[in-house]
This record gives C-alpha cells, structure tokens and sequence, in this order.
C-alpha cells in the first residue's frame, strides 16, 4: 500500500547557514556600526539567542532572520517568536526558539484534519512523524495539499514517499 511521512523538522546545517548569513549581513549594514549584536546559535537546543540594544534593532534582526532563513528554504513558521525580548542591564536579548519534530498536540491536529477530510486514507502518529497510508497514490496526494492549504502553524514536510 502506499504511505508517505509528515513531519516538521529543521536541518541545523542549513539553519547555521542561515544564521551565518545573518551575522554577516549584520555585520555590513551601516545603521548596526558600533553598536553591539551577538546573534549565537544553540544547536543542541535549536535555540537562537539575539543580543541587541534596542527593540528597534532586535525588529530588524528578526526580520533578517527570517528573509535569510527564507533563502535557505526554512519556513518562516519553524521559528517561534512569542517569547518577549527582555532588557539585561544595556542590551536587550530574545530567545527564538525553532520548531523540530512534531509535537504529540501539533501530530494529533494533522491526524485529526486528515480524518475530517473523509479521504480514504489511514493516519497515524509514530513518535515524531505521521505516517498516512492509502490504496491509491492520488488520494496521499490530495491528503498533502489538504495539509499544504490548511493553515497550522507548523512547517510540514512530506517524505519518506512508497508506492
């Protein structure tokens, strides 16, 4: 039977790239000369720390962040921004943490929307992925622009596809 896999991760090669890219776009512009921007990369926890000192300044690097990653083909939903920058002394700092895996809430809204859809498809959760079998190829191809067209939140990927 066919399946696919659905499942929201991140390449850290590619996001240090990004990252990278930030540092030294930053690094080039004349409105961020003499002023301090650390901007680190925590790769274990996919986390990236900004170190700015403004809140106008930490905007703009957030927008760089996310044209850059965009570049590099990560989806701008893969980094959380709800946390709040927080003043430290001179600087403000943020932490953006970056979406990896599927969460088991975040499986369960694919799952559910899959099964609301009335495809004849079977969907189910397996650790950090969504595995979705069917008989036929084009009813797991509507099931992934039902996922595409749906707004959650989440950057999916399809793979792993078996005909």
């Amino acid at each position: 039977m066919p399946s696919f896999d659905i499942e929201s991760s991140v390449d850290l090669q590619t996001l240090d790239n990004a990252i990278n890219t930030v540092k030294k776009e930053i690094a080039n512009r004349f409105d961020f000369r003499g002023s301090p921007v650390e901007i680190d990369l925590d790769k274990k926890e996919y986390i990236v720390k900004v170190e700015v000192e403004s809140d106008m300044k930490m905007k703009q690097v957030i927008d760089v962040i996310i044209s850059r990653a965009m570049k590099q083909g990560i989806d701008a939903s893969a980094f959380n921004f709800e946390k709040d920058a927080y003043p430290s002394g001179k600087v403000v700092k943020k932490e953006i943490p970056v979406k990896n895996g599927l969460k088991q809430e975040d499986a369960k809204k694919v799952v559910k929307l899959i099964k609301d859809s009335g495809l004849k498809v079977q969907a189910q959760i397996m650790d950090t992925i969504v595995r979705v079998t069917g008989k036929k190829i084009d009813d797991l191809q509507e099931v992934i622009a039902l996922c595409r067209g749906a707004n959650l939140g989440l950057p999916l990927q399809f793979v792993n596809m078996k005909s």
